[in-house]
């Protein structure tokens, strides 16, 4: 700059003071660019959580949104999925990866996510051992965990369920949670209680929110979710029969200027219903995104009910001038359907099981081992179904198929194949070993051998397979090469599922060791029709 002439900078300011009063933006600092806005949720279409996944919640920690919902009796218990946009999510491990808390025994039901102050805390519902449900609660630095459970926080004498965190508006958190009275035949309350700090203790006296009165509440209310807005608390909730074929769940609202209350329901409701794809809907977090509202919830899919189970929906509602919510599509769930995946395979790749595989959560983790593109399972004794290994179906028509390899070398005593599986007392199976196949229906805990063929003794590999159609009728076929199949049972005959699913879960399909003897698979897949 010190080479520049004199007479330039004259020049120069000579020109500004005659200059026009826009000219002077150029040389005003450029403002910093405004933040990326949020993209917006892409078009909804139903289920967003594909599968057996009741009672989901959701929560975001920074950029991305995290969910669980009940596996109940499966293991590993709380499924951990995140997502970027609502819509498209990813299973990516458990709360309880490995078994369960050392407190509890089955019934892993309502795990409601949340995230304070960088810590994220699971509470969740289980039956403890020796008792009834309770409300507990897991914490973890990390939404991916790994979690430390710290047992539960309250156990009443007729259960505690569906635990949710909530501030008061002096920034007190409280626990709020369902006492389960409608399983010896009593009212519901929506109890609140203080918090501890650490989040681990409930402090103080419990206060009464609400409980069921209206007619189309029935026997219950549960599944309590709360949000601030405009001057109000807003407690969404769900009521009536959740589960199976004759299910009457509907979901409702009430608000309340204080998180104590009093509470006031909305004369409306229920705001949520079904429709002519989704029946049953509620239970589940609302949540806010981009200025739009949301509640991820179940429900069933009519064509496919309880033997898929209830699925993750996510259904949008606004505020109406008089600061009620108003679900949109006409007080029911968006009825686009989702793309369901053509297939699902699992080519056991790897060291590790997929995430989505699951056991009976009353059993202890089966034993596995995967090496070079093959899975060997460990064997249970049979009386006790054996080992089972599923994953959760997508549809109501599907055909799953596996390859056992080595059937004719199992030793004596020794299953295994492919099975569509409600818990481990109810089950139908394709099975090799003992020189033949057979068809096996264990009901209620006793089996009985439907149909058997010769194994040929010099098979290396059989290839075995189970159709189901409208989620009930079963039909199994077996093959040396995977062209030319060979069914089981008669032309046109099948064997009716019906009992399978237990009342609050789905089907799974998957694979059955029964006996003393690990065997080996290849290549698992599920392919929806």
């Amino acid at each position: 700059m010190k080479n520049q002439q004199p007479g330039r900078w004259l020049v120069a300011l000579a020109a500004l003071a005659i200059a026009p009063l826009g000219a002077w933006g150029q040389f005003k600092p450029r403002p910093k660019p405004l933040p990326a806005p949020t993209p917006p949720v892409p078009a909804i279409a139903n289920p967003v959580l594909a599968g057996d996944f009741p009672d989901p919640s959701i929560t975001k920690v920074g950029n991305t949104y995290w969910a669980s919902a009940t596996s109940s009796n499966w293991g590993p218990v709380f499924p951990l999925l995140k997502s970027t946009n609502l819509t498209d999510w990813t299973l990516v491990g458990h709360v309880f990866p490995h078994g369960r808390p050392a407190w509890a025994d089955y019934y892993f039901w309502a795990p409601e996510i949340s995230e304070e102050k960088g810590r994220v805390y699971v509470y969740y519902t289980a039956h403890k051992r020796g008792g009834n449900l309770c409300v507990a609660v897991a914490s973890a630095d990390r939404p991916e965990g790994p979690y430390r459970d710290h047992g539960p926080l309250v156990g009443q004498p007729d259960g505690s369920i569906d635990g949710f965190p909530m501030l008061d508006e002096h920034g007190q958190a409280y626990l709020l949670w369902k006492e389960d009275g409608n399983s010896v035949q009593k009212p519901t309350p929506i109890w609140a209680q203080r918090l501890s700090d650490d989040r681990t203790t409930l402090v103080g006296e419990k206060t009464e929110l609400l409980r069921n009165t209206a007619p189309w509440e029935g026997n219950l209310v549960e599944g309590p979710s709360v949000v601030r807005h405009a001057g109000y608390f807003y407690l969404f909730y769900a009521a009536n029969g959740c589960c199976g074929h004759n299910c009457t769940y509907g979901t409702g609202v009430a608000r309340a200027k204080s998180l104590l209350g009093p509470w006031e329901k909305y004369a409306k409701n229920p705001i949520l219903t079904k429709n002519d794809a989704w029946t049953c809907p509620g239970h589940g977090t609302t949540l806010q995104r981009a200025g739009r509202w949301y509640m991820l919830h179940h429900a069933y899919e009519v064509g496919s009910f309880e033997y898929v189970g209830r699925q993750g929906v996510l259904s949008e509602f606004r505020w109406t001038k008089d600061g009620w919510p108003e679900f949109l599509n006409n007080h029911s769930i968006p009825s686009t359907p989702a793309k369901t995946p053509v297939v699902v395979a699992d080519e056991f790749a790897g060291t590790a099981l997929a995430p989505w595989w699951q056991w009976p959560i009353t059993a202890d983790e089966p034993q596995t081992k995967l090496t070079g593109g093959q899975l060997r399972l460990g064997a249970r004794p049979a009386e006790q179904g054996g080992t089972l290994l599923g994953r959760s179906t997508l549809a109501a028509n599907y055909t799953a198929a596996a390859t056992l390899l080595a059937p004719a070398a199992l030793p004596a005593g020794t299953l295994a194949g492919v099975a569509a599986i409600g818990d481990p007392d109810n089950a139908l199976s394709l099975l090799a070993g003992q020189g033949q196949l057979q068809v096996q229906e264990r009901r209620a805990g006793k089996t009985r051998v439907v149909a058997t063929v010769a194994l040929p003794a010099t098979a290396r590999a059989v290839q075995l397979r189970v159709q189901a159609r409208a989620g009930i009728h079963y039909q199994f076929a077996w093959s040396l090469d995977g062209r030319t199949w060979t069914s089981l049972l008669p032309a046109g005959e099948s064997l009716n599922g019906q009992f399978l699913p237990p009342w609050d879960r789905g089907v799974r399909v998957g694979l059955v060791a029964q006996g003393a003897a690990a065997a080996t698979f290849e290549r698992f897949e599920l392919r929806n029709e």
